[in-house]
């Protein structure tokens, strides 16, 4: 039977000892098969490798908040435009989506552009004067009185007759050759009536576009309708004024039977013809 001591002592050396790890003595060869194996992938690797046909690398962009800047978009959907251009809109959508009157979609019936351009050529030649013009000529009057002349009242330049209330005095009472109305009068009722009072005084007449173009005429911003007298054309314009009553005559007054029977509108929308023509196809089948 040991002794007490030996015990003891075996029991401290076998706990003090240092333990001897298997595991680390198995890495060794583990180490040298993977330097072994090292060059061999390094020379698959340097196989695989290929030269890039171009210096420009494709770099996908991220347009997310604080990322790269967004490319410029058409946003004319997404604007809140001002009222009036939205009240525009609707308007015009209604006219093509009801039944319009006679009365009313006359004034979509204009002047073609060959005729329009004759028309509003000869009347720059009858631009009111300016302010500045009309200062100058009085001035001039009164020069000659100061000298001793005696005044006589001179006749006014000629000029086209401007002002919805002037215009249908001169057609009430004959002295109008022709009349121009504006085709977008807003709101259309009041030149509405102006059409049939010409045809019924038996005076020329034609819708032309726009309100803005006859306004520069007259050297304001609109105009709702303009007119010529016969009187105070010049003797060289005559016949070219004559020409034009003639081809006006023509386009207007004597087309009135066709004119009064010819209700405008009722245009279905894109989406609309599109369901209309699957129905169809639909039935056909």
């Amino acid at each position: 039977r040991p002794s007490p001591c030996i015990v003891l002592f075996s029991f401290v050396f076998f706990v003090m000892a240092p333990k001897t790890a298997p595991v680390k003595a198995a890495a060794a060869p583990a180490k040298a098969d993977a330097a072994k194996a090292a060059p061999a992938a390094d020379k698959k690797a340097k196989k695989t490798v290929s030269i890039p046909s171009s210096f420009f690398v494709s770099r996908p962009k991220n347009y997310g908040i604080g990322q790269s800047i967004a490319h410029k978009r058409d946003l004319t959907r997404f604007v809140r435009w001002p009222r009036y251009i939205r009240i525009q809109r609707q308007r015009r959508v209604l006219y093509q989506r009801l039944k319009v009157p006679p009365t009313i979609n006359q004034f979509t019936i204009t002047a073609d552009k060959n005729l329009a351009f004759q028309l509003f050529k000869f009347s720059d030649k009858y631009r009111p004067e300016t302010a500045a013009e009309k200062k100058i000529r009085l001035v001039k009057k009164a020069a000659e009185v100061e000298k001793g002349k005696a005044f006589a009242p001179g006749t006014k330049p000629s000029f086209v007759k401007f002002g919805l209330k002037h215009v249908t005095t001169l057609v009430e009472q004959k002295k109008a050759s022709l009349v121009l109305i504006a085709h977008d009068v807003d709101p259309i009722e009041l030149v509405l009536w102006l059409p049939a009072l010409c045809r019924k005084q038996g005076i020329p007449y034609a819708i032309v576009k726009g309100k803005a173009r006859l306004g520069k005429i007259v050297g304001q911003k609109t105009a709702t309708a303009v007119a010529f007298v016969g009187s105070d054309v010049r003797a060289e314009d005559r016949a070219e004024f004559a020409t034009l009553v003639k081809a006006v005559q023509e386009r207007f007054n004597d087309k009135f039977s066709q004119i009064r029977k010819t209700w405008g509108g009722q245009q279905l929308s894109l989406k609309s013809r599109q369901n209309q023509i699957k129905r169809q196809k639909a039935l056909n089948k």
